[in-house]
C-alpha cells in the first residue's frame, strides 16, 4: 500500500492504483484527485456513486471522469473510520454498455479484502506505544 497525506485522513492505494491513476490525461487526475481529497476530508465528492454488486454494509464508491469520447475511473472505500483507500483506477472499455467488467469488479473485491487486512495491521501500529531512547 502507499499513502498520500492530507490534513484528515490518510489516503492508501491499492497495489498499482496510483501508478494507474498517473496514466490518466492530466485532466482527470486533477478532477480525480480533486475528488478523493473530499473524501480525505469528510466529503462526498459530487458525481460520486456506490458500485453495484457490493453488499454487506461495505460502502464502496466510484468517480467517473470522461475526457473526450474515453471513460475514467476511479473506485475507492471509505468504510474505515479514519483512512481512505483507492482500490482501482482504470479506463472504461466495456463493450457491454455502462457496465463494468466482471474481472474488474473481482480485482476490486479482492483489493478491498487487503485494504482490510491492512487497515488491521495499521490500526495496530497506530494504538501502539512509541518508546523513547532508553525506555525497555
Amino acid at each position: 500500500m502507499r499513502i498520500a497525506r492530507s490534513q484528515n485522513n490518510p489516503l492508501f492505494f491499492a497495489a498499482s492504483s496510483r501508478k494507474d491513476l498517473k496514466a490518466f490525461p492530466g485532466e482527470v487526475q486533477s478532477e480525480v484527485g480533486f475528488a478523493l481529497w473530499d473524501v480525505q476530508n469528510g466529503r462526498t465528492p459530487h458525481g460520486a456513486k456506490p458500485m453495484k454488486g457490493f453488499g454487506g454494509g461495505v460502502t464502496v464508491m466510484e468517480l467517473v471522469a470522461d475526457y473526450h469520447t474515453d471513460t475514467y475511473r476511479a473506485v475507492y472505500t471509505a468504510k474505515f473510520a479514519d483512512a481512505v483507500f483507492v482500490l482501482h483506477c482504470f479506463q472504461k472499455k466495456s463493450k457491454r454498455g455502462i457496465a463494468t467488467t466482471q474481472a474488474d469488479v473481482d480485482l476490486i473485491a479482492a483489493r478491498l479484502k487487503e485494504a482490510a487486512r491492512f487497515y488491521k495491521q495499521w490500526k495496530e501500529q497506530q494504538d501502539e506505544p512509541i518508546l523513547k531512547e532508553g525506555d525497555k
